[in-house]
């Protein structure tokens, strides 16, 4: 084992790293403080309940008024995402009784005031579930009736509760015309005065949750979880507030991860459709919350959901920083990340129903599982221990469980100078791929602006410069597979272009004097011919292809119209017929030309075979 003096926290993965199975042994790694050890401490007061929307916190975080409890041990149940259907409520009812049975023990440990339950948000269920009679298209995630249905289920375990909206929770739109009216709704509901929220639940120790508060209005997909700017800035300002040196201690919940997190992700789901991180199509604030966790140490523990995985991956859950002899250091802070899994069957995607337990004390905190298909078992996951202020101990408790038969769900994320990277940024030209492209090929490189690609299970993606996470689809299977990939030199021959063709008329070279690096092209080719891809006008290179819901609800609304418009006046037999003679085509056009001459579509338009082609989105 590596010298725990020379690394700040430590990962160790072995079956008997941990042998104690819960928090309450006295010899545990992460433990409640034992009697002696607050013999003669005084008990701390009771806080004041402060408003949601400020620096203040709410909750009481008395030790319950006897001297033998540690003022600084919580117990909270964290709940995944909920997809409640009314017709379904089976597993619910039972998930409810294991962690009711778990929430009375732990009053009787740390007391009532120090015990409270998070719920991870996407509550309803996004689709018809028979709820509406007057009009049987709504979907149930976002209506009032949904949000009624989860505000009394999780008032029902006996103790407080916080919940932060989802990608989900803003759906109601047949009965809400804009977010704004959504949301409100939502708040009240759930009786809260602030998307966010703030939970003082033990001495110097904050629960803190980030509400998504877009859906009708996201500029791309609807399924991207956005925290508005104002809760942005709440949420620094609280952490600037609550410095680690003063033995502040922040415990984080959001629906989606955070980008850099290193959590287990769905890369043909999530990733391909920009909707994994937080906001993820933003690029500074997609980041910005991984920086504020390198910057800020009081941040202990960060719990999300969104991707319907269980918690028997050891990826699951992810330490701050690793052995050397693993790979390169991660920077994430002082902060421990953990996926939430779901308490329903239905909505599980690996089969797992399972909720989060976190039990903390002075001395630390563990991270838990409650497994639903198990009696409510509860498993201790990872033991983290504070060292200090700013630095901790972290151990897995047992080996990964799920590694050997569900590495499907696992996405390769790039490390420096790992096995598939290629090309250094300085090389003027670089064959990326000396072999045609496969499902099984991996590489990736670094484009001398910064910006990372790479290959993998047969796709272009993207990864972020700082995190080397995974941030969207640059191109897809059936564009790549069977050509190779070339970076090449490119703003040197800017000057060498004709610009007396239409349209150039007056124009100067790329004025590069506030862009160090050097241009470059990506090219992708096979003996058939050359495509370019070029970045997006942000300089990035993933697509943001998918558009939120309602763009997409009324372009099938149009494309339905035009069946029906086929149906009545083209020669065909059948709706289906007429589905196939009828296209779309959307806008904005590109083109290398100055001159706007045509808005012909790649693969509708009949036009002249060109030997360049080139992709943009």
């Amino acid at each position: 084992m590596f010298n725990r003096a020379v690394v700040l926290l430590s990962l160790v993965v072995a079956a008997d790293a941990f042998v104690q199975p819960t928090l309450f042994s006295t010899s545990a790694t992460a433990r409640f403080a034992t009697k002696k050890e607050v013999t003669g401490e005084a008990t701390t007061s009771a806080k004041k309940k402060g408003t949601n929307g400020e620096a203040a916190v709410n909750g009481d975080a008395a030790a319950n008024g006897e001297a033998s409890k540690d003022p600084c041990s919580f117990v909270v149940p964290i709940l995944g995402d909920l997809h409640i259907d009314p017709r379904k409520m089976e597993d619910y009812s039972i998930g409810r009784e294991h962690i009711k049975s778990i929430i009375k023990d732990a009053k009787s440990q740390v007391g009532e005031n120090n015990v409270a339950l998070v719920s991870l948000g996407d509550l309803g269920e996004s689709k018809n579930c028979d709820h509406n009679p007057d009009n049987p298209f709504e979907l149930f995630a976002g209506t009032s009736k949904c949000h009624t249905m989860a505000a009394e289920f999780l008032g029902s375990f006996d103790v407080p509760y916080e919940v932060i909206g989802g990608n989900h929770d803003l759906e109601g739109i047949d009965e809400f015309d804009s977010d704004a009216r959504n949301l409100r709704n939502f708040l009240k509901c759930h009786g809260k005065e602030t998307p966010q929220f703030c939970r003082e639940i033990a001495e110097k120790t904050l629960l803190v949750g980030l509400c998504s508060t877009i859906f009708r209005e996201a500029t791309y997909t609807s399924h991207e979880v956005i925290i508005d700017d104002e809760q942005i800035r709440w949420f620094e300002d609280l952490l600037k507030s609550k410095p680690a040196e003063d033995g502040w201690k922040i415990f984080v919940f959001s629906h989606a991860p955070p980008n850099g997190s290193g959590i287990r992700i769905i890369q043909e789901n999530h990733v391909v459709n920009g909707c994994c991180w937080l906001n993820h199509s933003s690029e500074k604030n997609c980041r910005k919350f991984i920086e504020l966790v390198r910057e800020h140490r009081c941040i202990k523990g960060w719990f999300s959901g969104h991707f319907h995985l269980g918690q028997d991956y050891q990826d699951s859950i992810t330490f701050p920083t690793i052995d050397p002899s693993e790979g390169p250091y991660p920077n994430r802070g002082s902060c421990v990340f953990a996926q939430t899994s779901v308490m329903r069957a239905g909505t599980s995607r690996d089969g797992r129903q399972q909720s989060r337990l976190l039990r903390g004390s002075k001395n630390g905190f563990e991270i838990c599982t409650i497994d639903h298909k198990n009696d409510g078992k509860v498993r201790v996951d990872a033991t983290i221990t504070y060292r200090d202020d700013s630095h901790e101990v972290g151990v897995y408790a047992h080996e990964d469980e799920a590694y050997d038969h569900d590495n499907y769900f696992k996405v390769y994320q790039p490390q420096m100078d790992d096995h598939a990277y290629v090309c250094a940024e300085d090389e003027e030209l670089c064959m990326l791929t000396p072999d045609p492209i496969t499902e099984e090929t991996v590489a990736w490189w670094k484009l001398s602006c910064g910006r990372v690609l790479g290959v993998v299970n047969g796709m272009m993606l993207e990864f972020d410069k700082s995190t080397l996470a995974p941030l969207g689809l640059v191109m897809s299977a059936d564009e790549l597979l069977g050509k190779q990939v070339a970076v090449v030199d490119s703003g040197l021959e800017e000057c060498m272009i004709n610009f007396e063709e239409d349209g150039m008329d007056g124009a100067d070279c790329a004025d590069t004097e506030q862009d160090n690096s050097r241009e470059q092209a990506v090219l992708v080719f096979d003996d058939d011919g050359v495509t370019v891809v070029q970045p997006n006008d942000d300089g990035s290179y993933w697509r943001k292809i998918v558009r939120n819901k309602i763009a997409r609800m009324k372009e099938r609304r149009r494309e339905k119209a035009a069946v029906e418009f086929a149906q009545m006046f083209l020669p065909v037999r059948t709706e289906e017929e007429a589905k196939q003679k009828c296209l779309s085509t959307w806008g904005p056009y590109t083109t290398t030309s100055g001159v706007a001459k045509s808005t012909g579509v790649e693969g509708i338009t009949k036009k002249k075979t060109k030997e360049l082609n080139v992709y943009s989105s």
